[in-house]
């Protein structure tokens, strides 16, 4: 099963919208979302500060700020 990471911040309205495009994958696609708040730790805002949403396919950066919904779902096939 693929994992999907968001690196996001509260009231982000791209983190928002990326979530929801990733949540819609779900009823074709078995993947585990995990949503990962950088809010309040400097090391993951040092990483991706300004770049959220920030997201990854196991472990591996795949869009950042927005999801290509044909890419992504390319992604979870591969």
């Amino acid at each position: 099963m693929k994992k999907v990471t968001i690196y996001s911040r509260s009231n982000c309205h791209l983190c928002e919208v990326a979530l929801s495009t990733v949540m819609s994958f779900a009823p074709e696609f078995d993947f585990e979302i995990e949503r990962i708040l950088i809010d309040g730790s400097s090391r993951l805002e040092e990483k991706y500060g300004e770049q959220v949403p920030v997201i990854l396919i196991d472990g591996e950066v795949h869009d950042y700020f927005r999801v290509n919904p044909e890419r992504f779902r390319k992604a979870l096939l591969s």
